[in-house]
């Protein structure tokens, strides 16, 4: 299969928007604090698909992303199959001197194929280029296979926060973590 990646171009807005995100929820992360290190084990849960999409607010659901194109600070990279989206990576230069990717998402019938490791490897050309220590993302604990992925790509858990998700639920049941894939130099 081929997969051309590509920085956003003017016209470009509204693809990707149609990239099923969704995934089965089937297990969870269960943190350890070792000393300095953050490790895990996997905790399998009742199944259910969750959709980034369904928890939009209303006011989110048109965003508007001309205002990446052609900035030094921040960045959308496609993910193309035979001239359709199936893959988008946002980043932008975060305060730190990191990359904060705002967010991956590859669609479900194109996983396994390498788009995810194709789109954060371009990401990295950018970052590199851009003179930046490395990337840095959040994630919740029950998106096993992102956490897995992230993992595979170098990243490692730098933090986590068990509240972040309370205030949309208070008995939800996720944690947030952040991973860190530093450059080298």
């Amino acid at each position: 299969m081929d997969i051309l990646i590509r920085e956003l171009r003017a016209g470009d807005e509204a693809c990707g928007t149609n990239i099923d995100g969704s995934f089965i929820v089937d297990s969870a992360l269960v943190l350890q604090l070792k000393g300095h290190e953050i490790g895990y084990t996997v905790e399998d849960r009742p199944p259910w698909i969750k959709s980034y999409d369904d928890e939009q607010l209303e006011e989110d659901t048109a965003v508007d992303y001309s205002n990446y194109i052609g900035n030094p600070h921040q960045i959308i990279y496609l993910a193309l199959a035979d001239d359709r989206a199936v893959g988008q990576i946002v980043v932008k230069r975060n305060w730190n001197n990191y990359a904060y990717v705002e967010y991956i998402k590859v669609d479900k019938q194109y996983r396994g194929y390498g788009v995810g490791k194709k789109l954060i490897g371009q990401a990295k050309r950018w970052v590199k280029d851009g003179g930046m220590k490395g990337f840095m993302l959040e994630t919740q604990s029950n998106n096993v296979r992102a956490c897995k992925f992230y993992e595979s790509c170098g990243f490692v858990i730098g933090g986590f926060d068990s509240y972040v998700y309370r205030g949309l639920d208070k008995y939800r049941d996720e944690t947030a973590i952040y991973w860190y894939l530093m450059l080298e130099e």
